[in-house]
């Protein structure tokens, strides 16, 4: 019995390596931005595991930067097929759809995620920029104006907040301008659409 068991543990170790010496590869290959053989090497244990949350997210990630949408899109519903209640799978699959410009299923799974996480940074900054693109700038404003209270002068809600009062010609346009300047001298979009 001791014998089999210590066979077990070996076999373990053996594949737990396996998988360490496999994510490294993929890891080191996404640094160098080459995300078809950091997929590659992740296609073995795949084989092996192709039904587990953690290969299925990572694989929509490289899906993602390798825009194969298709695929990463498959991987993240993989992910969320093992844990439905993941936030960052969500999130993955809302990139996926914000790159394919599905904003109605984007909309969809950011309302998802802000139903799970009421103030989930990231599921609200989509779901801003979604209602922004379908110009329903009134719910938009009250969702930065949420983000805000917690953010106060985080550059993001505060650059979304801009577009808001540009289209609505709100009066504190330019104030709010210059006050994303002091947070952020060298922002880039407010230096292009700021006129001194």
């Amino acid at each position: 019995m001791r014998y089999i068991i210590l066979l077990l543990m070996l076999t373990y170790f053996g594949m737990a390596e396996d998988i360490k010496t496999a994510y490294l590869k993929s890891y080191n290959y996404e640094k160098m931005e080459k995300y078809n053989e950091a997929i590659k090497v992740l296609a073995p244990l795949y084989n092996k595991y192709s039904k587990t949350y953690t290969l299925n997210l990572r694989l929509g990630w490289l899906f993602f930067l390798n825009h194969n949408y298709k695929n990463a899109e498959n991987s993240y519903k993989k992910s969320l097929y093992v844990n439905s209640s993941s936030i960052e799978a969500k999130l993955g699959l809302l990139k996926v759809f914000l790159q394919t410009e599905n904003y109605q299923k984007a909309y969809i799974l950011s309302s998802e995620i802000i139903k799970q996480d009421y103030y989930n940074y990231y599921g609200n900054y989509y779901a801003i920029k979604i209602l922004l693109l379908e110009q329903k700038y009134e719910i938009a404003k009250t969702n930065i104006e949420k983000m805000l209270s917690l953010y106060p002068t985080d550059i993001l809600f505060l650059i979304e907040l801009s577009k808001v009062y540009k289209q609505n010609k709100n009066h504190l346009l330019h104030k709010l301008y210059n006050d994303i300047l002091i947070l952020d001298p060298n922002n880039i979009y407010i230096n292009r659409v700021y006129k001194k």
